[in-house]
């Protein structure tokens, strides 16, 4: 048994397991939950226009799993409009901004194919009607209304958040989104740190310009010819678990550990560790600590061969060589 199972069996998690919140889920499971799934409560949002509330499963791969076929909002609205675009994956609650979009290569993902009317739900509702007060890691990927999703917690529940995960854009994709630089203001004022940042983009070219420049093969080869720049973001946050607070408990203290190593934040699994002996004097902290100092080491004895393939590439470099 790994150590993360027998932190997950333990008492503090039989009646009060993990609780993983998935706005824009892909219908799988999250690959970071893999191995928590089981010991799981996830609540997951995919829109469409049924007839229903919720259903919940229990043999899906997590311990249990609500499953809520409306839109979820920040507000409660009953219904309200949804924009399908030609990729289903640039859906959205707010309208595209196509003035701004044209400028991208990317611009006919975001072509409304069609307005509806959906069922909406506020997600304060929602924890409420499943009897759930707390979230432990929020993850988000709403197309434009992220972090007003988050903020609609309430500073008691975001305060005790363990993880956030959020996909903000950078551009003007959508008319009223919630960009990147308003979520790090945000964020910057509650007590968590930035774990991790990928920024992803298209290319800088309208489409008047593909439509009369470039050949078929071009348009094809577009996002190899030309260089990408940044039109969104992943963002993960971590809870900083400030010292001075008491609301964060043993429980997340264990939880909070699994989940930096998931995040291969070792540094702060390590303080986490630390801080959690110091707090609470349970050996199972030690075996957290070590089993960190492992790791650590493990990464340690890979830098040889990590610096050989470095210097290695530089030679190559010097002399011309690809490779």
């Amino acid at each position: 048994m790994n150590i993360i199972d027998k932190i997950l069996i333990r008492k503090e998690f039989v009646d009060n397991p993990p609780v993983l919140l998935d706005i824009g889920a892909s219908g799988s499971i999250h690959p970071k939950w893999k191995d928590i799934a089981r010991y799981s409560i996830c609540i997951a949002f995919d829109a469409d226009d049924r007839e229903i509330g919720y259903t919940v499963k229990e043999s899906s791969g997590f311990k249990k799993l609500y499953i809520y076929n409306k839109i979820v909002t920040d507000k409660i609205i009953g219904k309200s409009e949804f924009y399908l675009t030609k990729s289903p994956y640039c859906s959205s609650l707010l309208q595209p901004n196509h003035e701004s979009l044209n400028n991208w290569a990317f611009a006919e993902l975001f072509e409304i194919e069609k307005k509806v009317i959906l069922k909406a739900v506020a997600l304060p509702m929602v924890l409420k009607e499943i009897g759930i007060h707390k979230i432990d890691w929020f993850k988000t990927d709403s197309q434009g209304i992220d972090l007003r999703l988050f903020d609609c917690l309430g500073d008691e529940c975001i305060n005790r958040v363990l993880v956030a995960e959020f996909e903000p854009g950078i551009i003007n994709a959508y008319e009223g989104e919630d960009k990147l630089w308003r979520l790090m203001a945000y964020m910057d004022k509650h007590p968590f740190w930035m774990a991790d940042i990928n920024i992803l983009g298209t290319q800088r070219i309208c489409r008047e310009t593909i439509n009369a420049k470039l050949t078929a093969l071009d348009k094809k080869m577009i996002h190899i010819l030309l260089k990408t720049s940044p039109c969104w973001g992943e963002v993960v946050y971590f809870n900083m678990f400030p010292a001075y607070v008491m609301y964060l408990d043993k429980r997340d203290f264990l939880l909070g550990w699994i989940f930096a190593v998931i995040e291969r934040q070792y540094g702060f699994a390590l303080e986490i560790a630390i801080g959690g002996y110091k707090r609470f004097d349970d050996p199972i902290f030690i075996q957290m600590e070590e089993f960190v100092y492992r790791k650590i080491k493990q990464r340690y004895l890979k830098l040889p061969l990590y610096i050989g393939r470095k210097i290695v590439h530089k030679i190559f470099r010097l002399l011309g060589i690809n490779g």
